[in-house]
């Protein structure tokens, strides 16, 4: 079954205690790389709040609110 699962941070979390150097888990949803960050939110940065967007690879598509 499909879902959307709605990412609401736009950066990562950063895990500084108990570990050599700091580690970043994804907050945006996008890291290829998960749960690590691999610098993917950065496409994020120019949204608009309050909309919610769908992405593929190479682009991103406002989601029309139907419900």
């Amino acid at each position: 079954m499909a879902r959307m699962v709605k990412h609401e941070k736009n950066a990562p979390y950063e895990i500084a205690e108990g570990t050599e150097l700091p580690v970043w888990i994804c907050g945006c949803g996008l890291s290829k790389n998960k749960p690590f960050c691999d610098g993917s939110h950065k496409r994020t940065k120019d949204e608009t709040a309050g909309e919610v967007y769908t992405y593929d690879e190479t682009a991103r598509v406002k989601n029309i609110k139907e419900y």
